[in-house]
């Protein structure tokens, strides 16, 4: 008779899951933190320290998958002998319908990374020169530079933020690909709407244009625009990427969306390398279905942002507003030894950004994580 895994303790006992949503009143997982161990001391002066690392390092969503994404796990265990290339054409036509884009415009890749590799193998392919804001997200231009592309690294401007004027003015002839990250990371701001489209579309006139959206779903500031419309109106040499890592928890799993012009998109999709499994494809298929879970990411993420930056603007310590899951902070002390100290408290923290050594990358826990990490951030720098 064949073997199978028990769906029931895969799940680790549907008793933990409804135990977890019931202690909270919210979508619970068997990856979301203890939290209780700290419940019971939010009424005292001292937090105790937790029994686990707090990861605040990777921009990870602290809750983990929703229910429905589990639900889709568990189920997914009995295709694993199964391909996953029937799914491909399932999940653009999620996507593009939610999107409002036709699934020919959609590259499903093994995580946005892929697609972001796939923009620097372009580039590279013409021995061609990258444009990038630094600092920035280092995937596409970190393998751009593995493949003999030059990178040209323009620095943010005095407030920290994208500088497109100087960007412009460093492209260089030979120069095939921009790429913008958008809300940019390490530094959690935007680029104004309107002028980071126009932008993209001159710049777009003779050479790709590469808009990394990863945090797109936490923004809520009335400057901001994805750039996706203009993939809907044709434009040819535009690429915009998303990720079912962040807001949908399912970083481990590796499920990724590039969207461009049908052209562009086939020749995206036959240069990947990667191979989707089938349980992240249908827990991304699931979680994209599943809003209560969205939404309730977006509510408790704010609270966290309120806790730790609330704090930082009370005690006049510099930082960046953000715009996504984590915020930019200026220490005043070399970042490794920040590490090192958060770390004896059970906290990681984000690693160096340079030229910003003193300043450090803080990603959003659950919100009694954050109280955790003022607690233990005045305690050591208060």
């Amino acid at each position: 008779m064949k073997s199978r895994i028990s769906r029931r303790n895969f799940l680790l006992g549907s008793s933990a899951v409804v135990a977890a949503s019931a202690m909270q009143g919210i979508p619970g997982t068997p990856f979301t933190p203890p939290i209780n161990l700290m419940k019971g001391a939010l009424g005292q002066d001292i937090i105790p320290k937790p029994d686990h690392v707090i990861r605040l390092s990777s921009n990870e969503n602290p809750w983990g998958p929703s229910r429905a994404a589990l639900r889709a796990i568990n189920a997914a265990i009995d295709e694993s002998n199964l391909y996953t290339f029937f799914l491909h054409d399932e999940m653009a036509e999620l996507i593009g319908s939610q999107q409002h884009i036709g699934p020919e415009h959609i590259s499903v890749g093994s995580g946005s990374g892929e697609i972001l590799k796939m923009g620097g193998l372009l580039a590279t392919m013409d021995e061609g020169s990258i444009v990038i804001p630094d600092p920035t997200f280092e995937d596409l231009p970190r393998y751009a530079a593995d493949n003999g592309s030059d990178v040209i690294r323009v620095p943010v401007n005095d407030n920290m933020e994208t500088d497109l004027e100087a960007m412009a003015s460093a492209i260089r002839r030979d120069t095939k690909l921009v790429y913008i990250c958008n809300p940019n990371n390490p530094i959690p701001n935007i680029i104004e709407k309107n002028k980071l489209r126009d932008f993209v579309l001159e710049i777009s006139r003779d050479r790709m244009v590469f808009v990394d959206e990863a945090y797109h779903e936490f923004v809520d500031n009335p400057d901001y625009s994805s750039m996706m419309d203009l993939i809907r109106d044709g434009h040819r040499n535009i690429i915009v990427a998303r990720t079912a890592s962040k807001i949908h928890g399912l970083a481990g799993l590796r499920v990724g969306f590039g969207f461009s012009h049908p052209d562009l998109a086939a020749t995206i999709n036959r240069r990947m390398t990667g191979t989707l499994n089938i349980i992240g494809l249908r827990a991304a298929f699931a979680s994209y279905r599943d809003e209560e879970h969205a939404n309730f990411v977006l509510r408790t993420n704010r609270e966290a942002l309120d806790i730790a930056q609330g704090y930082f603007r009370e005690a006049g310590i510099r930082h960046i507003d953000s715009n996504g899951n984590f915020t930019f902070v200026e220490t005043g002390h070399e970042i490794t030894e920040v590490q090192a100290r958060f770390l004896e408290h059970n906290i990681r923290v984000g690693r160096p950004f340079p030229p910003f050594r003193n300043w450090m990358r803080l990603s959003m826990g659950t919100p009694d994580e954050m109280r955790y990490f003022v607690q233990t951030y005045k305690q050591l720098y208060g």
